[in-house]
């Protein structure tokens, strides 16, 4: 049975303080926002949907660690180099967002030409905009 992707969902710990990052990063990634309310925040490009929800008081002082066991981080897929170099440059850069890992730059060990930029959302959830050329199935850092 051939299935796709059809949804993520992000627990967050403070809608207050996540809600306008994400509506702005996923505004920027043309995501478009199909509900909004005071707990949760679904946007979709079409094909896959992502969903923000505020976590219960009782589940949020645990926070975020992308070395424990589930999500490490999210990817988004753009079509070129420039289209990341661009991200970088309007979207991190005038929120203050530093990158991670020395990037945006490539990583051959991932296959030859593929070129991200990694950084974090509020709750530090790891977040990656990434250039992979046509063909190029490889697993990502």
């Amino acid at each position: 049975m051939k299935a796709a992707l059809y949804h993520v969902q992000v627990n967050v710990s403070r809608a207050e303080r996540s809600f306008p990052f994400y509506r702005a990063l996923l505004a920027y990634l043309e995501f478009r926002r199909m509900h909004e309310d005071a707990q949760s925040l679904g946007f979709s490009d079409g094909t896959v949907d992502v969903w923000l929800i505020e976590a219960e008081e009782r589940h949020a002082g645990f926070g975020f660690h992308r070395k424990r066991t589930g999500l490490n981080h999210l990817a988004f897929r753009v079509d070129s180099q420039g289209a990341v170099q661009r991200f970088a440059r309007e979207f991190l850069e005038p929120r203050g967002l530093a990158p991670l890992y020395d990037t945006p730059r490539e990583f051959p060990e991932y296959g030859p030409g593929y070129y991200a930029v990694f950084f974090e959302d509020p709750d530090r959830l790891k977040l990656e905009v990434a250039h992979v050329p046509q063909g190029l199935e490889a697993p990502h850092g």
